[in-house]
C-alpha cells in the first residue's frame, strides 16, 4: 500500500534548485506507486506562530487565518513529510520555517499527526558541506521531537544559480531516494 507523501517547499524561485528537488522526489515516489501532494510554502504567506494557544478553538488548525489552514489537512493525512528547501543564512528559510512553527497547532490542539517518516532535502550555493549543518541538525531535532524516522538527507552544496543543480548527479539520487520509499 502506497505511502501520503506531503512535500513541503521554500522554493522562492519557480524552477530554481530546490524546487526540481522537490520535483524529482514527487517523479520517483509518483513512480514507487505513492500520493504525493506538494505545498509551496513561499507562495503561502503563512504567517509566524504568535503563540496564541488558540489552536483548533475555532474549528480551524490555526486561529489566524492564513494558509496554515490550508496546509493542517494535508499535514493530517500525510505518512511521511519532505522539506525541500535553499539554505538561507546556514538555516532554513522563514516560509518553511513559519509552516513547520505552526506544528505547534497540533501539539496544543492535542491532534495527533500521521506522519511517522521524513526526508530533508536542501542545497545551497556555499561549496561547504559544513555550512549545512545548522539546518541538517534542526531537522534531526524535529524528527527527535516528533518521534519521526529520518528517510534521508540530501544536501547539495555549491549551486546557487537557477539549474546548476542540473551539473551534479542530485536529481537522480534524490528521484531514487523517491522510489525506495
Amino acid at each position: 500500500m502506497g505511502k501520503n507523501v506531503l512535500i513541503l517547499t521554500a522554493s522562492a524561485r519557480a524552477g530554481g534548485n530546490s524546487d526540481l528537488m522537490a520535483q524529482a522526489f514527487e517523479e520517483g515516489a509518483r513512480q514507487a506507486g505513492h500520493t504525493v501532494r506538494v505545498f509551496r510554502a513561499a507562495q503561502s504567506g503563512i504567517r509566524p506562530c504568535l503563540a496564541c494557544d488558540a489552536c483548533f478553538s475555532n474549528g480551524k488548525a490555526c486561529a489566524v487565518d492564513d494558509n496554515f489552514n490550508e496546509l493542517a489537512p494535508l499535514l493530517e493525512q500525510a505518512d511521511l513529510l519532505v522539506l525541500a528547501m535553499p539554505l538561507y543564512w546556514y538555516s532554513f528559510p522563514a516560509s518553511i520555517k513559519a509552516a513547520i512553527d505552526k506544528l505547534y497547532a497540533f501539539v496544543v490542539g492535542g491532534k495527533e499527526l500521521k506522519i511517522k517518516e521524513a526526508v530533508l532535502l536542501i542545497c545551497g550555493e556555499i561549496a561547504e558541506e559544513r555550512v549545512f549543518e545548522g539546518a541538517v541538525r534542526s531537522y534531526e531535532l524535529i524528527l527527535e521531537d516528533r518521534g519521526w524516522t529520518d528517510r534521508g538527507q540530501v544536501v547539495v552544496p555549491g549551486v546557487n544559480k537557477k539549474g546548476d543543480i542540473l551539473q551534479t548527479d542530485a536529481l537522480d539520487r534524490i528521484r531514487a531516494l523517491g522510489s525506495s520509499l
